[in-house]
């Protein structure tokens, strides 16, 4: 955060703009462009990533760390910085008769699995991140893709790292399948594995990446404080509290305090008091999972989401819950059933087996395992709950 947006955000604080001066960056899903308080582990990367600075290309490294700890953002800002130095995004990728750079060029490619599950979408990415040149959405097939990829890296001195974030997580493209993607170019690329665990079969360098200690969860929250809500909205001590309350867990404690400040601007309070931070921490689950999981759905299943946590699915059976979803929608029981399976099956929800009354399948209810107070208020479907209709 540079210091004239701070200076821009305590003037639109003084124009009564209420308790919360920006809500975007107050959220659990945007990453600050220098990580707090991970100075060492980006070390640690740039020390992996040291052949580059010699045009040459690094060994494979996996990036691990439970979750909160800040992986996705240590890579994805390391990568912004990377390219504005080393990379070349304003060439095309057609062929050019100007004399070549003598300086080899690196591209630094961030690809989040959540939303890049398919081969035509991976080498979209990819090649999006290559050059300025618009990239087709459809019209075109995947094997087009991978061939442009290979003509923009056909030359010696062109070459791309790419981060595969979240390939452990469910229904994400795997680290061993955007490795055979990235095959027909493996001699001028390499890759960075994201996420909780190291790929299966890993043999290669892992920066491991630890939970935040308390003080420096601290720092985080107090940065997020100190440009996204009024001065004097919220105590030193509070902090402090909703620091050791999130163990370490970054996410956890953004969520909390984004939910805490909603809470105490739809009450007209002019500060977060310990009753909103209460309601909020209350709306973090236990062994919660990222609230970008959740939003990184189709917008149908983000409204069945929605309603899913309007009615309060606790210790009702799921065929239940579902009839209550579809009164409330366009969408059969049968599908919105559907629906909910999947999610399980994605780990956004849980299944939890209920008490039996007698023979037959034991029935289970519907845990929610993301914050709701935050996925409401980031996504749009909130609003259209009502007008759920299928989609596929």
């Amino acid at each position: 955060m540079q210091l004239r947006e701070r200076i821009d955000r305590r003037r639109s604080a003084g124009e009564g703009s209420g308790i919360v001066v920006d809500y975007e960056y107050l959220s659990p899903v945007v990453h600050r462009s220098e990580p707090i308080g991970r100075g060492p582990v980006l070390e640690q990367l740039l020390d992996a990533f040291e052949p580059v600075f010699d045009g040459g290309l690094p060994s494979s490294v996996a990036v691990t760390g439970p979750a909160g700890s800040g992986t996705s953002a240590i890579v994805a800002a390391l990568f912004a910085a990377m390219n504005d130095r080393l990379g070349e995004t304003g060439r095309s990728i057609g062929t050019t008769t100007r004399a070549a750079r003598a300086e080899p060029i690196t591209w630094f490619v961030y690809v989040d699995t959540r939303r890049v599950r398919s081969e035509f979408a991976f080498y979209r990415t990819v090649l999006s991140a290559l050059s300025t040149d618009s990239i087709p959405e459809s019209g075109i097939g995947t094997d087009a893709l991978r061939d442009r990829l290979q003509d923009r890296l056909a030359r010696r001195d062109r070459r791309a790292i790419v981060a595969v974030d979240h390939h452990d997580e469910p229904e994400t493209l795997s680290y061993r399948r955007a490795r055979e993607l990235l095959d027909p170019v493996c001699d001028s690329s390499s890759t960075v594995a994201v996420g909780r665990g190291e790929p299966d079969g890993w043999d290669g360098t892992t920066i491991p990446v630890s939970p935040y200690r308390g003080h420096e969860l601290v720092d985080v929250l107090t940065d997020r404080v100190s440009t996204s809500l009024s001065p004097g909205t919220i105590d030193h001590e509070s902090i402090r509290s909703l620091s050791e309350w999130a163990d370490g867990n970054a996410h956890d404690a953004l969520a909390a305090l984004y939910g805490a400040a909603d809470c105490a601007a739809d009450s007209d309070s002019d500060r977060i008091e310990p009753r909103h931070l209460e309601c909020a921490i209350d709306g973090v689950p236990d062994d919660c999972v990222h609230v970008d999981r959740a939003l990184s759905l189709s917008e149908t299943r983000q409204q069945v989401l929605s309603t899913l946590a309007s009615i309060d699915p606790a210790d009702r059976p799921v065929r239940d819950v579902a009839d209550d979803i579809a009164a409330r929608s366009s969408l059969t029981t049968g599908t919105v059933k559907r629906f909910l399976y999947e999610l399980a099956d994605r780990g956004v929800i849980e299944r939890v087996p209920l008490p039996t009354t007698g023979s037959g399948r034991r029935p289970s209810a519907i845990e929610l395992r993301f914050p709701t107070h935050v996925f409401n208020s980031l996504t749009p479907a909130a609003n259209r709950a009502s007008d759920l209709a299928p989609d596929e």
